[in-house]
């Protein structure tokens, strides 16, 4: 994110997250009586907001439903009675079909998110005896892809991402801050972007992470290296960005507002690429190097499940699978086949 053309004028970094409820551009959708499914969608996301889901699980269902809503507004279906389990396979064989801009298919999870968006929506239709039976009860999702191992960086390359922004610039320090506070914490990129000044305490050395994912807040350590860089941040370059005593937010972009997740991993991504690394990922990239140095470093899984913001232990579970590197380390040092100096001399004992 730093460059040579000054605090004010950094490409990018105007673009503001403009995503919301409120926000929403005219559909154009039939809302032309109380039952169209395009009302009974807006009921049931504002249902949705008033149980406190996030905004982002609200985005998300409402980008998911509408591309439903312009499937079936295209073929006259207008009412949830005109759905049925056939019409709703057809949609599924449509997102199956559906190829993006670029030649590519909807990936597996985003077909499945979507349908799953579907299934929530009917199944409150009928909960509040709108629709007596349940046309998306039955429908059978894409089976789920085998899900990767996620792929930390080494030390070296770790190293050399760090090193990419010029600290020499006041922008560039900014930047280092943040691929710091990446690494030491293992925050997301909406975490991180979400930090107020006041959700860091240098002294404890802990930063508060609020309503993480599930809206759940927690308080996690940071190291005295990323500490170090965001003390250099706050003290030399944080007051050049300001424009607003108002604006709380601890990570300031070049228009002296709180940086959008979009841009950030964007950027993150960039500088990977400067680095010469070729592993793919961005944010959470960095996220994945923490956890995974952690284990390998000794770390109880269940703390890095508390780190991480995990809510199940078997989310963090796969980062045992992963330190490949570690378990060959202690099998070369423990088990008598590894450390036998002579294996030629020695035949295996039989029972």
């Amino acid at each position: 994110m730093s460059g040579k053309k000054g605090i004010r004028n950094i490409p990018g970094m105007k673009h503001r997250r403009k995503g919301g409820l409120n926000q929403t551009q005219p559909d154009h959708f039939d809302r032309s009586h109380p039952d169209t499914l395009a009302n009974l969608i807006d009921k049931w996301q504002q249902h949705l907001t008033e149980r406190n889901y996030s905004k982002r699980t609200l985005e998300a269902h409402q980008w998911a439903l509408s591309t439903f809503l312009t499937w079936t507004d295209q073929r006259s279906l207008q009412t949830p009675e005109q759905i049925t389990k056939p019409i709703l396979e057809s949609f599924q064989s449509w997102l199956h079909r559906y190829r993006k801009p670029n030649g590519k298919p909807l990936a597996v999870g985003t077909q499945r998110y979507r349908l799953g968006a579907i299934q929530r929506f009917f199944a409150h239709l009928c909960k509040n005896n709108h629709l007596l039976a349940n046309p998306a009860a039955d429908l059978e999702l894409p089976r789920k892809q085998p899900r990767s191992l996620p792929k930390g960086l080494n030390q070296q390359e770790l190293q050399n991402l760090l090193n990419q922004p010029d600290t020499r610039d006041p922008l560039g320090i900014r930047d280092r801050a943040i691929l710091e506070t990446f690494y030491a914490t293992g925050a997301r990129r909406t975490e991180l972007t979400n930090l107020d000044l006041t959700d860091l305490d240098p002294n404890a050395q802990t930063l508060h992470i609020r309503k993480g994912k599930g809206q759940k807040d927690r308080l996690i350590p940071i190291g005295k290296r990323a500490l170090y860089w965001l003390e250099q941040y706050l003290e030399q370059t944080r007051p050049k960005l300001l424009l607003s005593i108002k604006e709380q937010a601890l990570f300031l972009s070049g228009y002296g507002e709180r940086i959008s997740p979009g841009y950030l991993g964007n950027w993150v991504s960039k500088t990977l690429k400067q680095a010469d690394i070729s592993k793919t990922g961005s944010c959470h990239l960095l996220r994945h190097t923490c956890a995974t140095h952690m284990l390998e470093g000794g770390a109880d899984i269940r703390l890095i499940q508390q780190l991480l913001g995990h809510a199940r232990l078997d989310t963090t579970s796969i980062y045992t699978e992963v330190t490949i590197t570690h378990l060959q380390s202690v099998y070369q040092s423990t088990h008598p086949s590894a450390t036998d100096k002579n294996p030629r001399d020695k035949p295996p004992n039989h029972c």
